[in-house]
């Protein structure tokens, strides 16, 4: 718990770097984000098309990727918000 908070107060001194990972992360979660829905209809279409040779033939290895890109996506905008959140604490004690 103290790591993460060196972290958060690490990124509320040095807004420069909380600005560009901010940036990063809003990249990174756009184009991991990016149709993800529409990703997940369409394999879940070809799934129940398919059934199990649809697995075999890589749908269950697609959804697993999926998967993987949709907890990527997620820690990308938790690391946006906590980026967001340190620089408008230091705005906030700025005026102080």
């Amino acid at each position: 718990m103290a790591r993460q908070r060196k972290f958060y107060t690490w990124l509320c001194q040095h807004s420069l770097a909380s600005f560009l990972l901010l940036t990063l992360s809003f990249v990174v979660f756009g184009k991991l984000s990016f149709d993800i829905v529409h990703l997940f209809s369409a394999n879940a279409e070809y799934l129940l098309d398919n059934g199990w040779i649809g697995l075999v033939e890589g749908g269950l290895q697609q959804l697993l990727e999926l998967i993987f890109s949709a907890c990527a996506a997620m820690a990308a905008y938790m690391l946006f918000k906590l980026c967001e959140q340190a620089l408008l604490e230091r705005l906030r004690h700025r005026h102080d």
